[in-house]
């Protein structure tokens, strides 16, 4: 089919119990962090944008500054990115750029106490001339649901996800920065495998860590945006800072 727009809904919580948010959104050129936004974007008027959800992580308020500096730095390398490039060239250029943005905050995060080891998670749709992928590194998660089925597109870089429930820990095994040597991208393009009406939900683990799947698909069936997806997670107890980004295709 042919995507002819993006509606979408973007929400980020402190939640109820940490002191300060962490996680940030990115919609275009937007910043999303204790606020919620909605915008709608044709493919015909932008043909590349990205909508992605990073959880910081270390120091003071080092994960604050990771998410911020990798979500800027992702906005502006898709910007910059030559037209024309084939799938398989963009794929290899956000590996480069994931490895050199690694790389960036290791070296920041050891110049301040306050940003010792911070690092952040990132997961993400980008548009890239028309095409579509989706992106993700460490335990943020990427929903899609499809004639009212819900199904996790991502796969968690974490010991759960590895070895299940019963290794006792949730630690993540990617991220960008913390100290990591590597990281990594789990890439796919999808432009052909994109439907009318169907809907992603990008989300940090303050969504999912609160509310189940089933909940989750019963929210975004009666057409739930990111402020009502948060707003679920901190009624379960908001544990955690939470962020949602709610993609609609029309």
């Amino acid at each position: 089919m042919t995507i002819k727009k993006f509606a979408i809904t973007a929400s980020s919580n402190v939640g109820l119990v940490r002191l300060n948010n962490e996680d940030m959104i990115l919609v275009r050129n937007k910043y999303v962090r204790d606020e919620s936004y909605r915008t709608e974007i044709e493919l015909d008027k932008c043909d590349r944008f990205v909508m992605a959800v990073a959880d910081g992580m270390g120091g003071y308020n080092g994960g604050e500054v990771a998410s911020q500096e990798v979500l800027a730095s992702l906005h502006f390398f898709i910007g910059d990115l030559p037209a024309k490039l084939t799938s398989a060239q963009f794929c290899e250029a956000m590996m480069e750029w994931v490895n050199s943005t690694n790389a960036t905050i290791n070296t920041k995060g050891e110049l301040m106490p306050e940003t010792k080891n911070m690092g952040t998670t990132l997961t993400g749709i980008i548009v890239y001339d028309k095409s579509v992928f989706w992106i993700n590194c460490g335990d943020s998660r990427i929903y899609r649901l499809r004639d009212n089925k819900l199904s996790q597109i991502s796969t968690d870089h974490s010991m759960h996800a590895l070895y299940g429930p019963e290794c006792g820990s949730n630690a993540i095994t990617n991220c960008i920065g913390a100290g990591c040597d590597y990281s990594y991208l789990d890439i796919f393009e999808i432009t052909d495998d994109i439907r009318h009406g169907d809907v992603f939900m990008l989300c940090s683990d303050g969504m999912n860590d609160m509310v189940e799947d089933e909940n989750i698909e019963q929210l975004l069936a009666i057409g739930c945006d990111a402020l009502q997806m948060c707003q679920a997670a901190i009624d379960s107890g908001g544990f955690d800072n939470v962020s949602t980004c709610v993609i609609r295709i029309e």
